[in-house]
């Protein structure tokens, strides 16, 4: 069986090209698609993976400001000649779904989200693409929508990352779809048996993952706050930022396994699309505190794993700050309720929905394979 894997570009390392490198573990032959390669960002992760471009990489700069070239995404994937696979399994957020595949292959597409600047731009802001790029963005925009409506179509099954993500799959694409937590490497952290004062977030810094919310609310509080990460509001972040908050940038995993594991606690203001950070924060003993929303509603437990507040402003997230001091969270079931989500799990699941894929749609026409699983609706 011919085995290729999409991703829509490997431009960052993240939650989202974990799951792909453990994809990749089930098929380790299978190459992987991919618009664009910054081997410099992701480190050594994809080494020895046989990652293979779409003539967008030959655009000077390209990995660079990949944002910039947003209109461009579905010629280049729909350009991938994989004509000649048995199975597809795509991983994305945008526009890895849309390739197009042999009329008797499998394509299985598993979603981190619907395409978050196309339908979710309350929470994703313009000012992740580069300005003079915005007026050309605002224009391909109804275009956009009309390809990726019509992309979503295209894979013969998806898997969703997250309850809440599917539920966003139902309302925007009309499609069901099985629900499958990503991969958590939670072997690589544990328990420290001292706690440092210092509160912690880890994530890109992007308008949606409200960052600030936690800077205003350490500042009030006068704590201290490490955030780990970089991104387009960096700038915007420091300079609300007071004497106690520390912007650590990128660390390597020694430091973030040790950031995480002497942590009051791990802040996770946003509304994820399913909260990997309260599972890492988990699987080295330490509480989240989430908003009561989105994905973080699966990976954190209240009161055994974390605490909820549930008015996105910095003062209520610092009243359940002051709240979470008194009270005590058992590093066992911490770690417990963070193995659930082990890559190994992960693996074993996919394999098993892949099976049953292939079992279904074996006894059908090619007709049939591509039509399989889709609304009886039309998106021209």
């Amino acid at each position: 069986m011919n085995v290729a894997l999409v991703h829509d570009y490997l431009t960052q390392f993240g939650g989202a090209e974990r799951a792909l490198l453990e994809i990749h573990r089930l098929y380790p032959g299978a190459p992987v698609y991919t618009s664009l390669y910054d081997a410099r960002r992701c480190g050594a992760a994809f080494e020895s993976v046989d990652v293979r471009t779409t003539w967008l990489q030959k655009v000077p700069f390209a990995t660079r400001n990949f944002r910039a070239l947003l209109p461009f995404y579905p010629a280049a994937f729909e350009s991938l000649d994989l004509s000649r696979y048995d199975l597809v399994i795509s991983s994305t957020t945008s526009f890895a779904k849309g390739v197009r595949v042999s009329p008797t292959a499998l394509h299985v597409s598993y979603v981190n989200t619907p395409t978050r600047f196309l339908w979710l731009q309350d929470e994703h802001t313009a000012s992740s693409i580069p300005a003079a790029a915005r007026p050309l963005f605002r224009a391909a925009v109804p275009a956009l929508r009309r390809w990726d409506l019509a992309a979503a179509r295209r894979p013969d099954r998806i898997i969703s990352n997250s309850l809440n993500v599917a539920e966003r799959v139902r309302r925007i694409y009309g499609r069901a779809s099985d629900v499958l937590a990503p991969p958590v490497d939670v072997a690589q952290f544990s328990p420290w048996p001292e706690t440092g004062d210092y509160y912690l977030v880890v994530a890109r810094l992007l308008r949606y993952k409200r960052i600030e919310l936690a800077i205003e609310a350490c500042n009030a509080l006068g704590v201290p706050l490490v955030i780990v990460g970089t991104g387009p509001d960096e700038r915007k972040l420091r300079s609300l930022a007071g004497p106690t908050i520390r912007f650590a940038g990128q660390v390597d995993d020694d430091a973030r396994r040790m950031l995480f594991a002497r942590a009051r606690a791990v802040i996770v203001p946003g509304v994820e699309d399913f909260g990997l950070v309260p599972v890492e924060a988990a699987a080295a003993g330490r509480p989240a505190i989430a908003f009561a929303a989105g994905g973080a509603l699966e990976t954190v437990i209240e009161g055994t794993t974390g605490t909820f507040f549930r008015t996105p402003t910095a003062q209520a997230l610092a009243a359940t700050m002051v709240q979470s001091e008194h009270l005590a969270f058992d590093a066992r079931r911490l770690v417990a309720h963070a193995s659930g989500f082990s890559p190994e799990r992960f693996r074993v699941r996919l394999a098993a929905l892949i099976g049953r894929y292939q079992e279904e749609l074996s006894g059908q026409t090619p007709a049939g394979l591509r039509s399989a699983g889709r609304p009886a609706v039309s998106y021209a």
